[in-house]
């Protein structure tokens, strides 16, 4: 929503002026008329984003380097002079060399497709006095959605209440690791910084804790993470060093292949040769000269890189981008929270004068509690096991699971407490 000169900034306003601006009600939220008027009017609420490519130019892709091009003449030319073996050997290469690329570039194009879907979360949202689930690309402006802790913020809202220990995680945002209180009154600066304005919250963010009503302001691209996505769209992409390398190797070589045939072509005139055995000879070598198995093997080797990187959980939508995570030696960062995973582990209990170590790592409930370094049974202490039975039942973060991976819905500390409770079998939903 274009806000300009029409109106202040949403956090300047209150949310009545806010709701009179939208044509919404703060208790009824926007009838089925209105919704169908503003969903006409803003469009849906997704992020601007480039279409996928398709298979063909995925596979048509495979032949834009300068090599292959070079390669593709060496097949002409076998063909003109009869030599039908090299030609269907160079054929064969420049073929394997695309549909090794065009079967790793697809499957990532499908990879990044599904998870496309996966990212569409539902949203409560109440619709003429109605509390419903919608999904979340399909909220406007003027919609009022309902947060608590674990849920992720459909579109930048102006809060209508909130319980006053709600917050939300803006480390996507702002790089801030810490949660952020959130409040509900008018702010007076209009000119106020992302991270200063606690009136609102942000499309890409989360509620770790607390409740909170809001109303929505800002939908698909008008959001600040619309904002972030529109300006990497306006981004043209770059050669990889690989592929500059690669179409500098591929001119020396036309060069030096022009270079040779020459003298040879030269030469064999001036030892009384015909013109028509001499330029055949000459070409011949020019051929033979051509590394046909180099861009077969560049590709393997790539594919290969992305299958390793896959293992690690990491997903290369374009063969070349192997490579320049290999020519990265300087990466720089000014907060530390956009470059750690933000979980939070809990290494030593101290319950009845002694002090537990805890092992394991992240949010997966498997360690062991170890007293002056000797494994013990938390059975056998009663003291250690209520201390974390305190921290189970005085916690708003979820523990949850999902194909054997466990992840916190809430405040990372307080997911944290939940994990160390769960390596001695205490589970808050059974105590729930």
């Amino acid at each position: 929503m274009e806000n300009g000169n029409k109106m202040k900034p949403f956090w300047t306003l209150s949310v009545e002026q806010i709701a009179e601006e939208l044509q919404t009600n703060l208790q009824q939220g926007l009838t089925e008329e209105q919704y169908q008027k503003h969903l006409r009017q803003y469009g849906p609420n997704q992020l601007p984003g480039k279409k996928g490519r398709t298979p063909l130019s995925i596979f048509l892709s495979q032949f834009q380097e300068f090599i292959v091009w070079v390669l593709a003449a060496a097949a002409l030319v076998s063909g003109f002079l009869g030599e039908w073996v090299d030609t269907g050997a160079i054929l064969a290469i420049i073929v394997l060399n695309a549909v090794l690329g065009f079967v790793q570039e697809y499957r990532a194009e499908k990879s990044l497709a599904a998870l496309k879907k996966l990212s569409s979360p539902v949203s409560r949202v109440i619709r003429g006095g109605q509390h419903q689930n919608a999904v979340s690309t399909d909220l406007v402006p003027g919609d009022l959605v309902e947060l608590e802790a674990g849920d992720r913020i459909p579109a930048d809202s102006r809060l209508v209440w909130t319980t006053s220990n709600f917050s939300t995680q803006e480390a996507s945002l702002t790089g801030e690791s810490a949660p952020v209180t959130k409040i509900t009154t008018p702010l007076e600066k209009e000119d106020c910084p992302l991270a200063d304005r606690a009136n609102m919250v942000f499309l890409g963010t989360s509620a770790v804790s607390g409740k909170a009503r809001a109303i929505i302001c800002q939908t698909g691209q008008q959001t600040e993470l619309g904002n972030i996505a529109g300006m990497l769209q306006a981004i043209e992409e770059d050669r990889t060093p690989l592929q500059r390398r690669l179409e500098e190797f591929g001119k020396w070589i036309v060069y030096v292949c022009f270079v040779l045939v020459g003298i040879i072509f030269v030469l064999n005139l001036l030892r009384g040769g015909k013109i028509i055995d001499v330029f055949l000879t000459s070409v011949s070598l020019a051929v033979a000269a051509i590394p046909e198995g180099l861009p077969a093997v560049v590709t393997v080797a790539l594919a290969l890189g992305m299958q390793r990187m896959l293992k690690r959980h990491v997903l290369i939508r374009k063969l070349p981008a192997v490579e320049t995570l290999g020519c990265a030696t300087v990466i720089c960062s000014d907060k530390t929270g956009t470059l750690t995973r933000n979980e939070m582990t809990v290494q030593a209990v101290f319950a009845n004068g002694s002090l537990f170590d805890v092992t394991g790592i992240g949010y997966q409930p498997q360690g062991e509690f170890k007293l002056n370094q000797t494994t013990v049974n938390p059975d056998s202490y009663p003291e250690l096991k209520k201390t974390l039975l305190c921290g189970v039942l005085c916690n708003g973060a979820q523990l949850v699971e999902k194909d054997g991976c466990f992840a916190i819905l809430g405040d990372p500390t307080e997911g944290s407490l939940l994990t160390a409770a769960a390596k001695v079998n205490l589970w808050k939903k059974q105590q729930e």
